[in-house]
């Protein structure tokens, strides 16, 4: 793991529990984070397996497909495109899998350093508390989409995002700067590309009210 700074991995502590809290959580601590990240490991291997499966499955069509075609341009063509498909399934997954790998050693890290704990759960906290206000953020900097529409990391980066900039004083340039980096290891492809677009466009556009300022 690149050496990082306690609130970047605070930042993706708090990444990895969003998805875990329960709707109405209780008073939250640093001792539940162990609990919530243990939760996302589990997830995360179930959606590897599951994209693994998807990947074998392409693989399986695309050598269907070569077996009975008789060299057609457009069957070659088919088999080529699921061949791609199960590439990019295993990719996602083996991306997957190495963010996984590093989870015991942002606990560690957690246990280690106070500080760590104390902001994961700050961001946690002022996500869950905030989030309809947050949310509504959001959609105002989205382009024809809706914020339950987004794939869940993608929502959760942006909220973070919003979170740190609107109620945790961090500086638009650096929350912006951070959401990115999320998104490059959490998100699809072009997802940091995406966030940063959002993000942009949110910073031109807030009007937060003046006990947030």
């Amino acid at each position: 793991m690149q050496d990082r700074k306690p609130q970047q991995i605070a930042r993706e502590l708090a990444l990895l529990s969003l998805s875990q809290l329960p709707v109405n959580p209780k008073k939250l601590t640093e001792e539940h984070l162990p609990k919530l990240v243990l939760a996302t490991v589990r997830t995360l291997r179930a959606e590897v397996q599951d994209t693994l499966d998807n990947a074998a499955a392409e693989l399986q069509r695309s050598n269907d497909r070569l077996l009975t075609s008789q060299t057609r341009a457009s069957d070659m063509n088919t088999a080529r495109t699921m061949l791609q498909e199960a590439i990019t399934y295993t990719q996602t997954a083996i991306n997957q899998l190495g963010a996984a790998v590093e989870f015991p050693e942002l606990i560690q890290l957690a246990n280690q350093d106070r500080e760590v704990g104390r902001y994961a759960i700050q961001i946690v906290k002022t996500v869950n508390e905030h989030r309809i206000f947050i949310d509504e953020q959001i959609s105002a900097a989205l382009v024809d989409w809706q914020v339950n529409r987004l794939a869940q990391i993608d929502r959760d980066i942006l909220r973070i995002a919003v979170a740190e900039m609107g109620f945790l004083n961090l500086p638009d340039s650096v929350a912006i700067n951070e959401a990115v980096v999320l998104a490059k290891r959490y998100s699809g492809d072009e997802g940091h590309r995406f966030i940063n677009g959002v993000l942009r466009r949110f910073t031109e556009q807030k009007k937060l009210p003046s006990v947030l300022s």
